[in-house]
């Protein structure tokens, strides 16, 4: 006896939605399920095979592409990993910006206090790193 249509998408459906908790992909494996079983919803109505495979694809792209804007993407953060340790070439007024010697170049800094001023040539901790300024604590603050 041949399989109906709507019984292979329902298969096809159940198959790639039992995939995504084996093998994790990000929702690929799933939104194919989902469009897999939408498929069979609409293969009732219209039997032609052409028409509902076109219809999987189209849906199923769509609903990855959509979860994809829907599910935060994880933020890249700028971590420093080398030298944690630099050293004022200028003084870094309070709220204001300096250079810092960091890794044998030198760096715009501003201090990750904008209350407090840092005099030149003083040993700075780099604390984190915005674009390409360096946000800096002095050395003795931290070891108070």
């Amino acid at each position: 006896m041949p399989m109906s249509s709507t019984l292979l998408w329902l298969v096809a459906g159940a198959v790639l939605c039992s995939l995504e908790l084996v093998l994790p992909t990000a929702f690929v494996a799933f939104m194919m399920g989902i469009s897999a079983f939408v498929v069979a919803l609409v293969s009732l109505i219209f039997p032609q095979l052409a028409l509902q495979v076109f219809l999987w694809l189209a849906l199923s792209t769509t609903l990855v592409v959509l979860s994809r804007r829907l599910l935060p993407s994880p933020r890249r953060l700028t971590k420093i990993q080398d030298a944690l340790v630099a050293e004022t070439l200028t003084e870094i007024a309070a709220g204001k910006e300096g250079r810092v010697l960091y890794e044998g170049n030198s760096w715009r800094a501003r201090c990750e206090d904008h209350k407090l001023a840092i005099a030149p040539d003083q040993r700075v901790y780099v604390v984190r790193r915005e674009g390409t300024t360096l946000i800096v604590m002095p050395e003795n603050l931290l070891h108070s």
